[in-house]
């Protein structure tokens, strides 16, 4: 795999994952793959979802002894085109507020909120280099 090919995937860790499915597909996300545990689908073992724009996201349940950062101790940055519309739908589907949308001194637009479990996300326009 060459650089130009290299994909960032960040894990996350949710308490509800159900609840935290329906507010990824409300910021754009879609399901590629969702592994539950057998005994209890609930459970959430392994999760994949991506974003239409490039890149993904991985998460699951809470388990012992995961490297993944604890629920709500997680920070994503999302490149969105219009990051309004993703603002908007994250904070209609639950997130709050942390910082209204703005012009940003280093160039784009872009706004952070805390998804319904705690993590912070930003989304925005600009698009490091």
């Amino acid at each position: 795999m060459s650089a130009a090919e290299t994909r960032l995937w960040p894990s996350m860790t949710f308490r509800d994952c159900d609840a935290m499915i329906a507010w990824l597909r409300a910021v754009g996300f879609a399901e590629h793959a969702t592994y539950r545990d057998e005994e209890d689908p609930t459970v959430v073992v392994h999760a994949e979802w991506v974003h239409p724009g490039g890149g993904g996201l991985m998460f699951g349940s809470p388990r012992p002894g995961s490297p993944v950062a604890a629920p709500g101790a997680s920070s994503v940055y999302l490149v969105v085109q219009d990051p309004d519309v993703v603002f908007d739908a994250a904070v209609a589907a639950g997130a709050t507020v942390v910082r209204a949308m703005a012009e940003q001194g280093y160039g784009g637009c872009g706004g952070d909120v805390r998804d319904p479990e705690g993590n912070h996300w930003s989304f925005g326009s600009y698009q490091p280099r």
